[in-house]
């Protein structure tokens, strides 16, 4: 073992004796750090994989759009194109737009889609978010409500809403008159995704055909992919032959807003956080030069020994690495304990706090989601490591300066 590295490790843990207070503190500032960076960042990759897996789960992995409206004969040729490409399990038509609801003389303007019921299930699995009525009652004279559209109408299953058209709009300047559709709430949905939440309504595609009086057209078809497929891949190679007036968007891009302000959040809090590290660095470096000046008579007679400049340097480097080492990985483990755990944890804030129900009322989740990816943890362990080095440089540097004739003349 070099004499440098040797040395490092004496002065961090002296033999027969306790760690260092010094040493103590600095390992424990990088691991607090470490944790809370961990487990934000998993908690923050659950809330994006939780969400992307909402949005695939009620559009699937690809998205196929016309500009316009896809006729009989257009749609025969995307669903043969769909059929033909390696990676697509299922497909099904949709068609979509705005209407107005009025229950009780409560009105709405929910975003309103519809579908071939037989089809769509091999696509959007529904019956997982269904919290009343059930998919097998819905037909050409009923809808779906989503929970906070239903619970903001006062409707419930079996309660009959009015649907108003664009459409009427259109007959209107003809001076002719188009009443209101009149259907039937069969069922009530909860995605858990504000937006779907409360303002969504699923019919059937007949039913959105004659509102938006589209005939047989449809505006699109959402995919889903064989297991392992790439979306990316599947998409590119959809867009290589379908007409060009016609798309396929992965579900990515067909939320890219949305996608965007979530990775920005997601970056940002990660800069903040990484000044925990910085903090603990500077603690670090304060531990260091106080050592320095402690052991200056010490680092005299090194150099009088014959040791170089930067070997003694080396061991003050190596000090801040070894903190960094033993800092990352104690903070690992705390992070992951806290994972682990972090479901009881908000359980018990919730009921100190405003109680269970009440905190799931306004915050819409009784348990936090977590996904660790790989390389945030790679990226954490790497940053902590880097800063605690660095930490070591200036108190290195001050020890390398020391002449040996005046360090040993130091009282």
């Amino acid at each position: 073992m070099p004499w440098p590295v040797y040395l490092a490790l004496k002065q961090l843990f002296p033999s027969g004796r306790r760690v260092p207070f010094f040493t103590l503190i600095s390992v424990l500032g990088v691991a607090l750090g470490v944790a809370l960076m961990l487990v934000t960042m998993s908690v923050m990759g659950g809330f994006g994989h939780q969400i992307k897996t909402m949005i695939i789960d009620t559009q699937g992995e690809v998205q196929v759009k016309a500009s316009l409206l896809l006729d009989r004969p257009a749609a025969a040729e995307v669903e043969k194109t769909l059929a033909a490409t390696p990676g697509v399990q299922a497909f099904a038509p949709y068609a979509a737009g705005m209407v107005m609801l009025e229950y009780q003389n409560r009105p709405a303007f929910p975003a309103i889609q519809g579908f071939n019921y037989a089809q769509m299930k091999k696509v959007v699995p529904l019956d997982r978010y269904l919290t009343a009525g059930s998919l097998e009652q819905l037909d050409d004279d009923s809808i779906i409500l989503s929970s906070i559209l239903a619970n903001s109408l006062g409707a419930g299953v079996g309660d009959t809403v009015s649907i108003y058209s664009p459409l009427a709009l259109e007959r209107a300047r003809k001076n002719e008159l188009l009443l209101p559709r009149d259907v039937r709430v069969a069922g009530i949905f909860a995605v858990g995704h504000q937006q779907l939440d409360s303002s969504t309504v699923l019919c059937s595609l007949r039913l959105m055909q004659d509102l938006y009086g589209l005939e047989q057209r449809v505006h699109g078809y959402n995919v889903r992919l064989q297991p392992g497929a790439d979306e990316y891949a599947v998409a590119a190679a959809l867009n290589r032959q379908l007409p060009a007036d016609t798309r396929a968007q992965t579900w990515f891009e067909s939320n890219a807003d949305f996608q965007a302000v979530l990775a920005f959040e997601r970056n940002m809090i990660f800069f903040l956080l990484t000044f925990i590290i910085v903090v603990a660095a500077f603690s670090i470096t304060s531990s260091l030069l106080v050592t320095v000046v402690r052991k200056t008579r010490e680092i005299g007679l090194l150099g009088a020994m014959g040791g170089r400049a930067r070997h003694i340097a080396a061991c003050f480097c190596v000090q801040g690495l070894v903190i960094g080492l033993g800092g990352t990985t104690l903070g690992l483990g705390l992070g992951f304990g806290l994972l682990h755990y972090r479901n009881a944890v908000v359980h018990l804030i919730a009921g100190l706090t405003m109680g269970q129900e009440v905190f799931e009322k306004f915050y819409q989740f009784s348990s936090l989601p977590a996904n660790t990816e790989p390389r945030d943890v790679v990226l954490i362990i790497g940053f902590s490591i880097v800063a605690s080095t660095i930490a070591g440089l200036i108190p290195a540097w001050r020890a390398a300066k020391l002449q040996p004739v005046e360090a040993l003349r130091s009282e």
